[in-house]
């Protein structure tokens, strides 16, 4: 059978469900979250609600915990007199991978950001530094809009 459009439907709802009694509160307080998440351009649907399913602690934790967690912080490979190269590792894979494209949409499509890269690029930075400083920035704001009440 041929798989359309029409056939699709959403695997996943951000309003909240009258059916789950006592968790009514948490489904209002998860679709305010959603609502200001969505409001960040490069941040989209599918994104949201990855945030929300793969990060619970959104908003009850600093950016650098956030970035941490994403697997968006630089670690460095040092050892004595060494000074090795930093790349981003650990976290959770689905979301650096889900926050790399998000960057990549709001490296075009965020006024703040799109300077940001921009700026960035001018110095000689490699494009993908750029898109995971990008996505980095994109986890700082959403805690900050997600932390407000």
């Amino acid at each position: 059978m041929p798989i359309n459009s029409s056939s699709l439907r959403p695997v996943y709802s951000l309003r909240p469900c009258p059916k789950n009694g006592g968790h009514l509160s948490e489904a209002e307080e998860l679709s305010a979250k959603a609502q200001l998440l969505r409001s960040i351009p490069g941040i989209g649907p599918v994104s949201v609600v990855m945030l929300l399913a793969e990060m619970p602690e959104l908003g009850r934790m600093t950016a650098t915990e956030a970035a941490a967690m994403t697997g968006l912080a630089p670690m460095a490979h040092d050892s004595g007199a060494m000074c090795g190269k930093r790349v981003i590792s650990g976290g959770r894979r689905s979301l650096r991978h889900l926050l790399f494209q998000a960057g990549l949409a709001a490296a075009c499509h965020n006024p703040v950001l799109k300077a940001v890269a921009k700026r960035m690029k001018e110095r000689g930075k490699p494009h993908k530094l750029v898109i995971v400083a990008i996505a980095r920035r994109l986890v700082t704001i959403a805690i900050l809009k997600a932390g407000v009440p």
